[in-house]
């Protein structure tokens, strides 16, 4: 395994462990940096949409986001050198924009509601999964020893998050979830058909080889 191919991907990670670790035991951290729609609008604290995503409601949350994200990160980050999608500055974008769009909704569905609040990677760990999809579709990913295909772990993945919304549960935004994946399906090929448009079939005719267990 070699960790300098995917060097962003472990600095998120590493990111996302310190500053939710703070979070865990100081409310002023939560109240300052947690997205907050009714704040970002009235006093343009519009910071939150990035720093939201970089704390987590408590260890299981962050755990089963920085799990996804490295499964996942590993994959896309190197794969976007290798392709030529903008390198580290096309994973960044796909990280942060994913993070920023996966908020709007919420942000335009409570910016009146002073009580609605909301923190987590999920939309930015999301657009990294799907991205991920887009290139490796049936890959094997290993969940508690049970090997499945990555878009198989990906629908699990955003069924859970539809779920967790409904049942409304503490402050994560399950809802980034979803528009979260949806950003980086189309981001991703959007790069594809803009810089390599050449290996558009290749990607098409790999998607095309189902296999929900993996390969």
């Amino acid at each position: 395994m070699n960790f300098s191919e995917y060097p962003i991907t472990l600095i998120l990670i590493v990111l996302n462990v310190i500053f939710s670790i703070i979070g865990f035991s100081n409310n002023k951290i939560i109240n300052n940096y947690i997205g907050w729609p009714y704040y970002e609008k009235s006093d343009k604290q519009y910071y939150r949409f990035v720093t939201s995503g970089f704390l987590h409601a408590d260890w299981m949350h962050l755990i089963f986001n920085m799990f996804t994200l490295f499964s996942f990160g590993s994959l896309v980050e190197p794969t976007y050198k290798a392709v030529g999608l903008g390198g580290t500055t096309g994973f960044i974008a796909l990280y942060f924009l994913g993070l920023i769009i996966a908020n709007l909704p919420s942000y335009l569905k409570h910016n009146h509601d002073e009580n609605y609040r909301s923190l987590g990677a999920s939309g930015a760990v999301s657009a990294v999964v799907f991205a991920a999809i887009v290139f490796y579709p049936w890959s094997k990913i290993y969940i508690y020893g049970i090997g499945i295909s990555s878009a198989l772990y990906a629908i699990l993945y955003v069924v859970y998050c539809v779920y967790m919304s409904k049942k409304n549960v503490g402050n994560v935004n399950h809802d980034a979830h979803l528009w979260g994946s949806i950003f980086g399906l189309v981001f991703t090929f959007a790069m594809v058909a803009l810089l390599r448009p050449e290996i558009m079939p290749k990607i098409m005719e790999e998607i095309q080889k189902f296999n929900f267990l993996g390969s």
